[in-house]
């Protein structure tokens, strides 16, 4: 199958298609970046939705939930789940979709796992690759559950149109909602597991230190809410929330969307920068020999660094 012509069955709702698509994509190469032009003008109609927060804080149960909640209401939904990858065998679990089983027969909600194949930060590396193809293939939202890691996880701001951070009371993890990182992400809040002890302080806590931050440029002050996603309790009330979000207007969206694409477009030209200098200005063995230098101490990373970089200005 060509390009074109995968990219015309994602278009036309093919999953078989998309399926294969996605992992055109998470392969990369030359072909998942010709589909990822054919597609490209196609996209933006999705709304893409992160959702994140440490282990255990019910992010997948949560996302079942909303994908019931938008299904209920006729939206097309895409979901993202993105499980760690083992540093010893390089596998993952895959395990979103088996806590996701009532949606196995709806064609309306699709479910794709993904590994972080190591790339830090809560998501895969083509995790936003893939976003665009499920937009490109007409859900209505998209949504990527992160890896559970804790509050460096701050990526999926780059990734999504808005962030969703659940926190879960009695664990301690109202406290880590507070370290800058994870605090700064948040569009809204959810405390899930709602009816165990400590949620009301969890809550307050983090009212209290958004009360100490100045209102964001957009306008928008980030809602605590309150669910528990078991019971399907308090799902309502978040939809309602994230469609208040994204009823502010179009400009901020674009705002957000174009702030995403200078991010990604920095990304894929340093990784391209790397393999150009590995493939066209270094010689065979010669990184190794630069390595020995720095650990001889006769030269330093940047002193390095700094020289391939006049090399490639000079090669170009």
């Amino acid at each position: 199958m060509t390009v074109d012509d995968l990219a015309d069955r994602v278009r036309a709702g093919d999953l078989h298609a998309l399926a294969r698509a996605i992992s055109v994509v998470e392969n990369e190469g030359p072909r998942a970046a010709a589909l990822i032009a054919a597609l490209h003008p196609h996209t933006g109609r999705s709304t893409i939705i992160g959702l994140t927060g440490p282990p255990g804080a019910g992010k997948s149960t949560l996302a079942d939930r909303l994908a019931g909640e938008w299904r209920a209401r006729g939206r097309r939904v895409g979901i993202i789940a993105v499980d760690p990858t083992s540093p010893f065998t390089g596998g993952a679990l895959l395990g979103d979709r088996v806590r996701m089983q009532q949606h196995a027969g709806d064609e309306g909600v699709f479910i794709r796992s993904m590994a972080t194949r190591g790339h830090l930060g809560g998501l895969a590396r083509a995790t936003g690759d893939v976003a665009l193809v499920l937009d490109a293939a007409g859900f209505d939202i998209v949504l990527i559950e992160t890896v559970g890691v804790g509050q460096d996880e701050v990526e999926v701001v780059r990734t999504a149109d808005m962030a969703i951070v659940v926190v879960v009371p009695g664990t301690g993890d109202d406290v880590q909602a507070l370290k800058a990182g994870i605090m700064e992400i948040a569009d809204i809040y959810v405390v899930n597991k709602a009816d165990r002890e400590g949620a009301d302080r969890a809550a307050a806590s983090i009212e209290a230190l958004l009360a100490l931050q100045p209102m964001a440029g957009e306008g928008w002050r980030p809602p605590i809410l309150r669910t528990e996603a078991t019971g399907g309790v308090g799902i309502t009330a978040l939809v309602e929330a994230i469609d208040r979000f994204c009823a502010r207007g179009p400009e901020q969206v674009d705002a957000r969307r174009r702030l995403r694409a200078g991010a990604r477009v920095k990304d894929l030209l340093s990784r391209r920068l790397l393999v150009h200098v590995e493939q066209s200005v270094l010689a065979p063995g010669e990184f190794e020999t630069l390595l020995d230098r720095i650990e001889r101490r006769e030269t330093d990373p940047h002193d390095v660094a700094a020289s391939l970089a006049a090399r490639v200005i000079e090669r170009d």
